[in-house]
């Protein structure tokens, strides 16, 4: 079906108080993010009626129209030329909100910035890694057996698909060390060779770090002895979040205090070096080994209160990560999730995420299936297919928050799915597309115990939304 993308645009910056009062727009995957002069300016009601749009809202300064995937990128085009508005990226946009949110939304978008660009390259690598789990899973497919031990032929392919997998996680200091300093204004390849040297191969790999505290199998904490004054521990940090994101925070710093000062004849020589080791040794003496015990800290909280009340962690996380989509704030999971992998060799709380958006996608087919409305079923079928795959913002803006009680049908179903998931300790190797597909990214013995959390979480919302709908089969029928 074709739009009339330039009618659209044009109906766009109408409902938005006119052009002048757009300053900077930029897009995700399915929203305009839009920095406007005067919020107040915006007639909400008439934005949210013109086609494609899915819903609108403000938060974190920003002013956001949900669009959907594809066709917010034709939007969007369409919308620069008749603004003559220059291309700008998300973390622009965001800037020109800065004054505008508080700390904890600052935090929160620090966050965002930082993961979202690698996003791709863990979800690539956490469906490998479910694959070969599969693969590698005794008994799963042969009773008693694996693949491998079936089909000794496969074992290339496994070491392949292992190798592709892996990379991405081993070498994840790099990702975050590229991201995170072209967010803070760093040299982006100055913050790859900080995440390189990070997980180094003369550094003790961190996934051996426990057995060397411990003593085990013979081995001990190696140390650099630097001119016999004090010892800093020879210790990688693969897979892990927070020493590198605070070392390329600090290293943009330096680099940025030291550009400003050092003359432009000797920059290319004194700058990087200077950046590097000043940042390095912190890296390993100092931020490393604080930030290591900090992640340490935090992921033993989460496991704990899960541990300790399953029920009520599920519940908690099942009816409050929908709303913590709408403010951004979900973003933030993405570093727990990568710690509890790093630390605990598997994360409860990717799963449960993917139980969020199951529920999302089913209320929105109780929508399409109850309403009478033409335009109203076709957004809420297309809406569903896109949360079933992990993309939730048009079926949570376009049809589930509109009629409301959709949404809060949701709520119970995903609430539900992850008490399940929680009180059977469901765990995923690595982040997958959260969505019908997750399952592969599950550890290979809790898959069915995730099939059928995967069914309450999509049974229940459709179910409370037939049930409670018989006020939107009438025609016509609109929430104000």
């Amino acid at each position: 079906m074709s739009h009339d993308y330039p009618n659209i645009a044009s109906e766009l910056l109408d409902s938005l108080g006119g052009s002048d009062n757009l300053e900077q727009a930029a897009h995700c995957v399915t929203r305009l993010r839009l920095a406007l002069k005067d919020p107040s300016l915006v007639d909400s009601a008439t934005l949210n009626q013109i086609d494609l749009v899915k819903g609108s809202f403000y938060t974190g300064g920003l002013f956001q129209v949900v669009i959907g995937p594809g066709e917010v990128e034709k939007v969007y085009a369409e919308l620069r030329r008749q603004t003559g508005l220059a291309a700008s990226t998300i973390a622009d946009v965001k800037q020109k909100s800065v004054d505008k949110i508080n700390p904890m939304q600052r935090l929160v978008r620090v966050f965002s910035d930082v993961f979202m660009p690698i996003l791709p390259a863990l979800i690539i690598a956490g469906l490998l890694m479910g694959i070969n789990n599969l693969i590698g899973a005794r008994g799963m497919f042969i009773e008693g057996k694996t693949l491998l031990d079936a089909y000794p032929k496969l074992d290339g392919l496994w070491s392949l698909i292992n190798l592709m997998a892996n990379t991405s996680f081993v070498f994840l200091p790099a990702l975050v060390g590229w991201s995170a300093a072209k967010r803070f204004g760093g040299s982006e390849i100055l913050g790859i060779v900080l995440g390189l040297m990070l997980v180094h191969p003369d550094l003790l790999n961190a996934w051996n770090y426990g057995k060397a505290v411990a003593g085990l199998e013979g081995q001990s904490l190696p140390y650099f002895d630097i001119l016999g004054m004090f010892q800093i521990e020879k210790v990688g940090y693969q897979g892990q979040i927070l020493p590198i994101l605070l070392a390329a925070y600090v290293m943009s710093v330096i680099e940025k205090w030291l550009r400003a000062r050092v003359p432009n004849a000797v920059q290319l020589l004194v700058v990087p070096i200077t950046t590097i080791v000043v940042t390095g040794v912190l890296a390993l003496a100092v931020i490393g080994p604080v930030t290591r015990h900090l992640g340490i800290l935090i992921t033993e909280g989460v496991v704990t209160l899960f541990d300790l009340a399953p029920m009520i962690g599920g519940a908690i996380f099942g009816l409050l990560y929908a709303p913590l989509v709408i403010t951004g704030m979900h973003h933030m999971f993405l570093a727990v999730d990568l710690q509890l992998i790093s630390t605990q060799g598997g994360t409860f709380i990717w799963p449960m995420i993917v139980m969020s958006n199951l529920a999302q996608g089913s209320a929105a087919l109780g929508v399409f299936y109850m309403t009478r409305n033409v335009r109203d079923k076709s957004m809420a079928s297309t809406s569903a297919i896109s949360a079933y795959f992990g993309i939730t913002e048009p079926a949570m803006f376009g049809v589930n928050l509109r009629y409301k009680f959709p949404f809060y049908a949701a709520l119970i179903g995903s609430a539900l799915g992850c008490i399940f998931l929680s009180l059977n300790k469901v765990q995923a190797s690595a982040i997958g597309v959260g969505g019908l597909p997750g399952f592969i990214s599950i550890i290979p013995q809790f898959i069915p115990m995730f099939v059928v959390g995967m069914v309450i979480a999509m049974v229940v919302p459709f179910v409370l939304t037939c049930g409670l709908s018989m006020r939107i089969v009438r025609p016509g029928y609109r929430v104000a």
